[in-house]
């Protein structure tokens, strides 16, 4: 029995050793994936203001800058910060491989063409309606003479035309100009990140968010299909990044409010 559980220990040093040689060195193939150009190449959404926006004069700043540049700095990397004002815009770069990385929501459609880590962060998808809306809850959003506009692209857009069977999609070309749309085409609903919305009822007026939420979105790193060794070194990375608390520290030295850090993932729960 002591004898097992001396051999027992010693694995598991290894093991945690060579854990920690892989956050120090990464593999060369991560490298070479993720730095084919000489630099790493992130995609930075800012129609998204939960991961990016601009700083006062213009820079980058938000969670997924923040890591960007660690992810970078532990490659030993440059980072370039390729901007980009739509998700749709975001996916097309990484199907054209003109990114090395991106931050974007878990689909099964984008899955196509992107491999994935396990989520970072969880955020809410919300609708906005007049005041004198007759709609209530979210469960009423699906009828007909219903339109609803979405951010063409975006996860809310992938996800509602999956979901909605009578209710009317109306695509704006970027998430930001959503609520915009929404009122000058005297539309039924919005839809959208959350916090967005709730941004827009107060530059707007005249507008409220329905209670609750409809749809959950897991905030991921994506890298082109087939990178799988570029996709299994963030995603240990990601685990850290979160497991650290650099995540949950992002998201609170940025003001960002009603974001949560996602749960560590089944796969590392099995490590």
């Amino acid at each position: 029995m002591a004898a097992t559980r001396r051999a027992f220990c010693a694995a598991s040093a290894l093991v945690l050793a060579g854990c920690a040689s892989t956050r120090s060195n990464p593999p060369a193939g991560a490298i070479a994936q993720l730095g084919a150009t000489g630099k790493l190449r992130a995609a930075i959404n800012f129609g998204n203001p939960i991961l990016a926006s601009r700083g006062p004069g213009g820079e980058p700043r938000g969670v997924s800058v923040d890591l960007a540049r660690e992810a970078a700095r532990r490659l030993g990397l440059a980072v370039e910060l390729v901007q980009f004002n739509s998700a749709g815009n975001v996916v097309e770069a990484v199907k054209a491989q003109q990114v090395d990385l991106a931050f974007v929501a878990i689909d099964p459609v984008r899955a196509a063409d992107m491999e994935y880590t396990a989520p970072y962060v969880i955020i809410e998808g919300a609708y906005l309606v007049r005041n004198g809306s007759p709609l209530q809850g979210n469960a009423e959003v699906d009828r007909t003479g219903t339109r609803v506009v979405v951010g063409r692209g975006s996860a809310y857009d992938l996800f509602l035309t999956r979901e909605l069977k009578t209710a009317t999609l109306v695509r704006a070309p970027t998430s930001p100009a959503v609520t915009d749309m929404f009122l000058a085409q005297n539309l039924e609903v919005a839809a959208g990140v959350k916090q967005q919305l709730e941004a827009d009822t107060k530059r707007v007026g005249g507008v409220r968010l329905l209670p609750g939420r409809f749809m959950v979105i897991e905030q991921a790193m994506g890298v082109p299909k087939g990178r799988t060794a570029a996709q299994a070194w963030l995603s240990g990375f990601i685990e850290e990044m979160k497991a650290s608390g650099f995540v949950a520290d992002a998201l609170k030295r940025h003001g960002i409010e009603g974001a949560a850090v996602a749960p560590r993932s089944s796969a590392a729960n099995r490590t």
